[in-house]
């Protein structure tokens, strides 16, 4: 059938292979919000925070009402978080979060995968006080003071509020993550966000320098994205490749 259909083939089969990836990350992230509390997201605001992130990323929602099943089924599948932290090329600062229910298995994994890209494993919280943790926003069509003055309103005081190319970024706490959403929709009603999340923020960059540091960089997403226990990875690297599906 020749080359392009190889090509077609190829890419279809990745796509697949990335989508269920996805749906597998959320169900379990979801399952597990369900079960550390009520299986209702208007009760339960980490499930409703799951649910919403899911649903971003274009997650079926088959896959989303099963995992709350599951989690009202009183199932006995249990997962628990695990973080792992290391060094990546030119001493960039690595953390891999994983959910698991096999920690032999899930740390054997992500150490062939660092070992096999030049990386090191380094010992628990030997990088994680070098990343904030923060509730992060960016937007467009609400400016920097109107985004501050409505989180201020909310008795919240952000740690940053910035503007460029015109979008606006918010940092706020990471326990201040629902409170700051609503103030600024509360300000704005039909605010669309770019992004909306908690998640690790580095308090220092470094840069890849040659091809031999970006090729390293690239084989370990590649092999962190086949590990399906991964479910977050963080690093320091400013001008890092983007993994393209």
């Amino acid at each position: 059938m020749g080359r392009a259909h190889e090509v077609r083939a190829a890419s279809m089969a990745k796509t697949a292979a990335a989508k269920s990836k996805l749906n597998n990350k959320y169900s379990r992230t979801i399952y597990m919000a369900a079960k550390s509390g009520v299986p209702d997201p208007e009760s339960n605001l980490a499930l409703k925070r799951e649910i919403e992130k899911a649903k971003r990323e274009q997650v079926n929602a088959d896959t989303i009402k099963r995992a709350i099943e599951k989690a009202k089924g009183g199932s006995m599948e249990s997962y628990y978080p695990v973080r792992y932290e290391g060094f990546g090329p030119n001493n960039s600062l690595l953390m891999i979060e994983c959910l698991t229910d096999n920690e032999n298995r899930t740390m054997t994994a992500v150490k062939v995968a660092l070992q096999k890209t030049g990386c090191k494993l380094g010992v628990s919280g030997c990088v994680r006080h070098m990343f904030n943790y923060y509730s992060v926003f960016t937007f467009k069509g609400m400016s920097d003071e109107e985004a501050f003055e409505a989180i201020l309103m909310a008795d919240v005081e952000p740690e940053d509020v910035s503007v460029e190319d015109g979008i606006t970024t918010v940092y706020a706490k990471s326990e201040d993550y629902q409170t700051v959403r609503d103030a600024l929709v509360a300000a704005k009603p039909d605010l669309e966000f770019l992004e909306d999340l908690v998640t690790y923020v580095p308090q220092n960059y470094c840069e890849l320098s040659d091809e031999k540091e970006f090729t390293q960089f690239r084989r370990l997403q590649e092999m962190l994205d086949d590990i399906d226990d991964v479910q977050d990875f963080y690093h320091n690297i400013s001008n890092a490749p983007v993994d393209e599906e």
